[in-house]
């Protein structure tokens, strides 16, 4: 695996990971039914490994875990111990044994451990939250996981999460975050994750495509060789604590998205940001 020609690195637990990873969602799932681009989902991914991008997020949920199993056939050949891999346990499955099985059954799609396991949903009965926490604490035990983190939580949650747990911390809490969508900012929810050290995962960065072709972002780019994209994802990861995620379906987009990183926007230029999407 190449190593990165920048140091644009954050920190999920004790690790470091690229400040732009590759997400799966969509990648061997209902838009695609019959795989037919699944090589070429798998070629992207290692694509983006070759460049040095070390993080990959993925799902039992993605492709009813197809998803995983393409994760799976990217790395291989690839130093294990230099990824970063996230999964993530759907809401059915929680509960102390069946959190256990989903994420067996992950590992043995993805035919490795788990860097990152989340709890990728919130519910209302927080008992069978805690019950999960508590079975990820014991994988940890186990080497099948490494860190412990949650999803689409919001500020109270999270803070009654973490009171729950009783020998790990929860690392890392990944939720839709973009230029658009600044809710973690509003809500005090990436304030308090950075006083307490803990990773905020940005999924949907680039709303679908639709800030990519943001003229105005484009116009902020020019000064600065790049495009619209890469400065909606270089206002994220200009937060210490923040890393993207965007989708990592095509060698092309993996380029644009490695691209974001090893340079920063200017502060009046991110405010700028802010301002053409308002």
């Amino acid at each position: 695996m190449h190593v990165p020609v920048f140091e644009d690195l954050k920190v999920i637990g004790g690790d470091k990971v690229t400040a732009v990873g590759m997400g799966t969602w969509g990648i061997g799932g209902k838009e695609n039914p019959d795989y037919s681009r699944d090589g070429e989902s798998v070629e992207a991914l290692r694509h983006g490994l070759n460049l040095g991008m070390n993080l990959i997020d993925t799902a039992e949920f993605y492709g009813a875990g197809h998803s995983e199993e393409l994760v799976g056939e990217a790395i291989k050949g690839f130093e294990r111990e230099k990824l970063f891999i996230i999964s993530k346990v759907w809401p059915t499955h929680f509960g102390y044994e069946s959190a256990k099985k989903a994420a067996r059954a992950s590992a043995r799609r993805l035919g490795t451990y788990i860097d990152l396991y989340l709890l990728h949903w919130p519910i209302d009965d927080f008992r069978r939250i805690e019950e999960t926490l508590h079975a990820l604490e014991e994988l940890v035990d186990e080497g099948l996981i490494r860190y412990i983190g949650v999803s689409n939580f919001d500020l109270g949650l999270l803070k009654r999460s973490q009171e729950a747990m009783r020998k790990y911390e929860i690392v890392a809490n990944e939720v839709k975050y973009s230029l658009r969508d600044r809710w973690p900012e509003s809500s005090g929810l990436l304030d308090y994750m950075k006083r307490e050290r803990m990773a905020l995962i940005a999924y949907t960065p680039l709303e679908k495509g639709a800030l990519a072709r943001d003229e105005c972002l484009s116009g902020i780019g020019r000064r600065y060789g790049k495009t619209a994209a890469q400065v909606a994802l270089n206002y994220l990861i200009w937060e210490d604590n923040v890393v993207a995620i965007p989708k990592a379906s095509r060698k092309e987009h993996v380029d644009e998205n490695f691209g974001a990183m090893g340079w920063r926007l200017s502060k009046e230029d991110r405010e700028k940001a802010v301002e053409c999407v308002s």
